[in-house]
């Protein structure tokens, strides 16, 4: 099928038809000094032959992790993907983006979600889940707003030791709705107890906790369920679904809401995304969950089947009535992540969080053996530790990029107070000549 290039004959059809006598008039609305000026610095028109070699030029010169080595995390991880998960993605039956809209005509995407949301149940121990959120922060984010409709109550706690960017997001969601996020101090880069319980009260609805923290460190979350369920809130947890082939599972230690972000489960890193949120709850507050869930029933003759069920979002209700207004889902990546699960199994899944663990302990070690290099915090981590350094972060970050390593994420952007940290992150992906190359860079600043 041919191109037709638009004519002058064209343009001014249209412009007629609009009632307009120039294009320029379409964006009188936009500032003149914001409207771009002059012409695009763009090369001629090129054959598909010659624009391949360009874009591939082009391409090259971004900084990729198939020529760097990954030491940085902070949200986004640089996990082994099994090269069959992109085979499966492709097969018509299961490929879609998105939850179906005419969905009992596509039982094979819902017998994906179907089996996402039990591998999700399975990892965290929770009764239910929904068919995947956004991404980690959104996730975490519908997750509060839930404990205030549960407990109708208005104020949500938070410790400083979750994602900067997770607590922003959690604070935009709340202030649309009245409601308050008031984050506590953690002076030892994890939650502190007694802070805690100077905190907790009648007017809080729940308390958020991430299990490991922004920087790496595990939570006293053991202690923590029966202190914040004490004052008649809920506790939600936000985790590296990875960290649970080791870790105690969510249930097991009082969670009422286990969210976090799935990205580690067999979804590239992508420039940031997209990616997936999980969410999961116990079964007493299943119709407050945000999202779709995909039920398995039968039909009117005994065979199974699957059906979307428990909508309850603003296309289908009152908007002020829903439990979500921005309930999406993200079902290619969530597909993904069930290929992930069911490739690895539980076996598999420890063994890849053991190896995090063990491969993130001897960085540890080495890095902080060096000079001008020290521990920034006590506590037990799992695959990302941060370290105080002499020199200045940034610097070093650079020093590592001209040798072709990502190196640990420079901390004072987030934490002015922390102005000398460097976050690093090591994952089963990594091999100990890698972290030897890495030990010996910054060796030498």
């Amino acid at each position: 099928m041919g191109f037709t290039p638009v004519t002058d004959q064209d343009r001014q059809g249209m412009l007629d038809a609009l009632g307009l006598e120039a294009v320029e008039q379409l964006f009188q609305d936009v500032p003149p000094q914001a409207r771009f000026q002059g012409k695009l610095n763009l090369p001629e028109a090129m054959t598909e032959g010659e624009i391949w070699p360009h874009l591939l030029e082009l391409s090259s010169r971004n900084a990729n992790l198939d020529e760097y080595v990954c030491f940085r995390g902070a949200g986004a991880y640089d996990h082994l993907v099994p090269r069959a998960i992109g085979h499966i993605l492709s097969r018509s039956e299961f490929l879609t983006a998105y939850t179906p809209y005419q969905a009992e005509i596509s039982q094979g995407v819902l017998q994906a979600i179907y089996e996402y949301q039990s591998m999700i149940c399975l990892l965290t121990g929770m009764d239910v889940a929904n068919a995947s959120m956004y991404d980690g922060p959104t996730a975490l984010a519908e997750a509060a707003i839930m404990t205030c409709g549960a407990t109708r109550r208005g104020k949500v706690l938070a410790p400083t030791t979750i994602h900067p960017v997770y607590r922003q997001v959690v604070a935009t969601y709340l202030r649309s709705r009245d409601l308050e996020l008031v984050e506590i101090p953690a002076p030892d880069g994890a939650m502190c107890l007694d802070i805690l319980k100077e905190h907790l009260n009648e007017e809080v609805a729940g308390v958020l906790v991430q299990h490991p923290n922004f920087f790496g460190c595990l939570e006293p979350v053991d202690a923590l369920a029966d202190l914040v369920h004490g004052a008649g809130a809920l506790l939600v947890a936000c985790v590296d679904p990875i960290s649970l082939g080791i870790l105690k599972a969510p249930a097991d230690y009082g969670a009422d809401i286990v969210v976090g972000e799935g990205q580690a489960l067999g979804n590239q890193i992508s420039f940031g995304g997209p990616y997936l949120g999980f969410f999961a709850a116990r079964e007493n507050l299943v119709r407050r969950m945000p999202g779709r869930i995909a039920g398995a029933t039968v039909d009117s003759k005994g065979r199974r089947g699957f059906v979307l069920t428990l909508q309850a979002r603003e296309q289908h209700i009152r908007r002020e009535r829903a439990t979500s207004n921005i309930c999406s889902n993200q079902a290619l990546n969530a597909l993904a992540a069930t290929v992930y699960l069911a490739l690895v199994g539980p076996a598999g899944l420890k063994e890849i969080a053991s190896q995090c663990a063990w491969k993130a302990r001897y960085a540890w070690e080495k890095i902080t053996a060096l000079e001008g290099f020290a521990p920034m915090f006590k506590g037990p981590f799992f695959k990302e530790f941060a370290v105080s350094c002499a020199g200045d972060a940034e610097e070093i970050d650079d020093h590592l990029l001209q040798k072709k390593i990502i190196g640990g994420l420079p901390l004072k952007k987030l934490y002015p107070e922390l102005e000398a940290g460097m976050l690093f992150c090591v994952t089963e992906a990594r091999t100990k000549e890698q972290i030897d190359a890495l030990v010996s860079a910054l060796g030498e600043v």
